[in-house]
C-alpha cells in the first residue's frame, strides 16, 4: 500500500520563516515607520515622488531585513573576514581613482557608482565580534590594540575622502564591539576626560581659535567650519550657519503640541534647508511639537533597549557582541542627526533612521535589524 503525502499549504511553509522574529523589536520598528512615512507626506509632498520613493526603500528594506534574518549567527560569522577586507579594498580604490563629487572622493565606478564606505558599518561590527569571539576565554591587551588597528584603517580612509558623518557611524559601531568586549574602564575614562576638557577649551578659546585666518591642524577647512559655526551660527547667520538657526528656529516654534500635520510654516515657505534628509527632524518637531519629540525619541529608545536585551540573551560572544554593536549604531544615527539639528553637535551628513529620505542608509538600517532579528530567532529556536 502506498502512503499518500499531503503537499504543505503556502501557510504552512511561510510560518517557518516568521518563527523566532522578535514581536517588541518589530513594533518598535513599525512605529517608526509610521512615523516616517507620516513625515516624510508632509515635507515632501511637494519634492516631487521623495514620498513614494521613501516608501519603496522601506519596502526594500523590510525584504533585506527578511533575507538576513534567515541567516543563522554562525552563517553570518563566515562573512565577516571577506567583507571587512572586500569594504577596505574598496576604500583604497576610491583614494586611487574614486569619483570626486563636491569636493568629496567617496564613490567608485564598477559599472554601478558605488559608495564603499557604507559597506563598513556593518563589515566592521561583523569583523571585531568575529576578532573577539576567536580570542575568547585568552583575550589580552595586545587583542584589544590589535582590534583598534583594524578599526582605524577604514575610518583614516574615510576620513580622507572626507566623510565626516561615516566614519562617525564606523567608528561608533566599532568601539561599540570593543566595550561590549571588555575594555577596561581603566582605558575608556581618561580618553573621556581629555575629551570633555578638549570641548571646554575649544568653546572658552571660542573667539580667538575661529578668528579669521586661524587654521587648525588636522580637520579640513570645511570641518573647522561647522566647528565654529555650531559655537557661534549668528557668526555667519546667512550663510553656514543658516541650517543650524533655522532648525533650531523649527524647533522651537512647534511648541508643546506642534502646529499640526502639514501646517509647518517653516518647512512648507522652504526654511528649513534639506527638509526631507538630513534636517527631517526639524520639519517632524515643528508639527508634532514636544510630545511628538518625545514620543519619536521613546521609539528610539524601546528599539535600542530591546536591541542591547537581544543581545544580553545571545548564545555566543560573537552573537552578543554583533547585536550590541547594532543596537549602538541606531543610538548614533539618532543622537548625533537630533544633536546637530538642535545645534548641540556639528551639521554632519547623518541621517535620521526610517524618518529621512535615503535608499543607501535605509538598506544599511534593513541589514543592521535583520542581525538583531537573526541573533533573536538563534535564541527563540534553540531548543530547551
Amino acid at each position: 500500500m502506498s502512503a499518500v503525502f499531503e503537499k504543505p499549504s503556502l501557510r504552512q511553509r511561510l510560518i517557518p520563516l516568521f518563527q523566532g522574529f522578535d514581536g517588541p523589536l518589530a513594533f518598535a520598528v513599525f512605529m517608526l515607520v509610521c512615523a516616517g512615512l507620516l513625515t516624510m507626506y508632509s515635507s515632501g509632498f511637494d519634492h516631487g515622488t521623495r514620498f513614494v520613493d521613501h516608501a519603496r526603500n522601506m519596502v526594500i528594506a523590510g525584504g533585506i531585513l527578511f533575507v538576513v534574518a534567515q541567516i543563522p549567527p554562525q552563517r553570518l560569522m563566515s562573512f565577516a573576514v571577506p567583507l571587512y577586507l572586500t569594504g577596505v579594498a574598496l576604500l583604497v580604490a576610491v583614494a586611487v581613482f574614486g569619483l570626486t563629487k563636491k569636493g568629496a572622493k567617496r564613490w567608485l565606478n564598477l559599472g554601478v557608482v558605488i559608495q564603499p564606505s557604507e559597506i563598513l558599518k556593518i563589515a566592521m561590527p561583523l569583523m571585531l565580534a568575529w576578532w573577539f569571539q576567536r580570542r575568547e576565554g585568552q583575550l589580552r591587551p595586545l587583542d584589544f590594540l590589535a582590534a583598534g588597528g583594524l578599526l582605524l584603517i577604514p575610518v583614516g580612509l574615510i576620513m580622507k575622502q572626507p566623510d565626516l558623518g561615516t566614519a562617525l557611524l564606523v567608528l561608533a559601531s566599532g568601539l561599540s564591539v570593543i566595550f561590549f568586549a571588555g575594555l577596561s574602564w581603566r582605558l575608556i575614562l581618561p580618553p573621556m576626560l581629555l575629551g570633555v576638557i578638549g570641548i571646554a577649551l575649544i568653546v572658552w578659546f571660542e573667539p580667538r581659535l575661529c578668528a579669521d585666518g586661524v587654521r587648525w591642524p588636522v580637520l579640513h577647512d570645511y570641518q573647522q567650519q561647522r566647528i565654529c559655526t555650531l559655537l557661534d551660527p549668528t557668526r555667519d547667520p546667512l550663510g553656514k550657519g543658516f541650517h543650524i538657526i533655522q532648525g533650531m528656529i523649527a524647533i522651537g516654534s512647534g511648541g508643546v503640541f506642534g502646529k499640526g500635520f502639514m501646517a509647518g510654516t517653516q518647512t512648507h515657505l522652504e526654511f528649513i534647508p534639506e527638509r526631507t534628509t538630513d534636517f527631517i527632524f526639524a520639519a517632524f518637531s515643528e508639527e508634532f511639537g514636544l510630545l511628538g519629540n518625545l514620543l519619536l525619541i521613546a521609539s528610539f529608545l524601546f528599539l535600542i533597549v530591546r536591541g542591547l536585551m537581544i543581545a544580553l540573551d545571545a548564545p555566543t560572544l560573537f552573537s552578543r557582541l554583533l547585536a550590541g554593536a547594532m543596537s549602538f549604531i541606531f543610538f548614533t544615527y539618532a543622537f548625533v542627526n537630533m544633536g546637530m539639528v538642535s545645534g548641540i553637535l556639528p551639521v554632519v551628513g547623518v541621517p535620521l533612521p526610517f524618518i529621512s529620505y535615503g535608499g543607501t542608509a535605509m538598506v544599511t538600517l534593513g541589514m543592521g535589524l535583520g542581525i538583531l532579528m537573526s541573533v533573536a530567532r538563534a535564541k527563540r529556536l534553540v531548543p530547551t
